[in-house]
């Protein structure tokens, strides 16, 4: 297996547990378009290597993702709208392809989740999360949308529930993503890593075919996340990104001034 991932530390140990962590530290392991890539091939990986049973994913230095990268946001405002669709394309593959991976994936998040960071508690068969972890779907407050996260948080949430925090750009602790369905519980940070390893446990004892055919067959009966479905969340990113609300947003951000419609 390639090992010498530039945005991802990987290591599978001798019961078959992948662990896969986020290794931009930097920067709050948010996504870049090369953690991005490496977060496929490494779902390709997986799916083909019949000796992982089970995959933990987590953040460096105790962060789990803080969404996507500012600077390759910023790429975004200056790229017509075909550069703005491959981007959005790129991070759909990746959320697809760790959605659809055939070996369960267990989120261990921890420190901050926002934007893309909660799309990808969300794509986890089950994530964990620390109690004061600190969630939010930051995007509006940029004068864009969650959009290419969109599929997986409203499969995981449902509507109504997503509702209540997947616009207002708030703030909440890993209680409160317990009780939203984004994570399946939320626990003291010292027991996180007990938590995460009954998770792991209960996996190696069962043939790993049977459990991916069984997460096949959920995600069938599951809300339909096709290509039709990914396509019309890239439009819609894209159109958002058109907006001059969008400029403002992140102009604002960068110059750490209010944006013009902030009160």
């Amino acid at each position: 297996m390639k090992t010498d991932f530039e945005t991802l530390a990987v290591a599978v140990d001798e019961r078959g547990v992948a662990a896969l962590t986020l290794n931009r530290p930097e920067r709050k392991n948010a996504l870049s378009a090369t953690m991005m890539d490496e977060l496929t091939a490494f779902a390709r990986f997986a799916e083909g290597d019949k000796a992982i049973r089970a995959v933990v994913l987590s953040g460096s230095e105790g962060t789990f993702c803080a969404g996507a990268d500012l600077s390759w946001m910023m790429t975004q405002i200056e790229a017509d709208r075909a550069g703005r669709m491959a981007e959005a394309r790129r991070l759909a593959i990746m959320l697809k392809a760790l959605n659809e991976m055939p070996v369960p994936l267990i989120g261990q998040v921890e420190g901050v989740a926002m934007g893309g960071g909660v799309g990808m508690a969300c794509i986890c068969d089950v994530a964990i999360a620390d109690e004061d972890c600190r969630f939010g779907f930051t995007e509006t407050r940029l004068g864009i949308i969650p959009a290419t996260i969109g599929p997986y948080v409203l499969a995981r949430m449902g509507e109504g529930r997503a509702r209540r925090v997947f616009m207002n750009a708030r703030l909440f602790n890993g209680v409160e993503a317990a009780e939203l369905g984004i994570v399946a519980r939320a626990v003291p940070a010292g027991e996180l890593s007990d938590a995460i390893e009954a998770e792991v446990a209960s996996y190696l004892k069962l043939p790993r075919g049977a459990v991916g055919r069984a997460k096949r067959l959920a995600r069938s009966l599951g809300p339909t996340i096709d290509e039709k479905a990914i396509e019309a969340t890239i439009e819609q990113l894209a159109d958002a990104w058109e907006a001059d609300e969008a400029r403002e947003g992140i102009s604002a951000f960068l110059e750490k001034r209010k944006p013009v419609w902030a009160q």
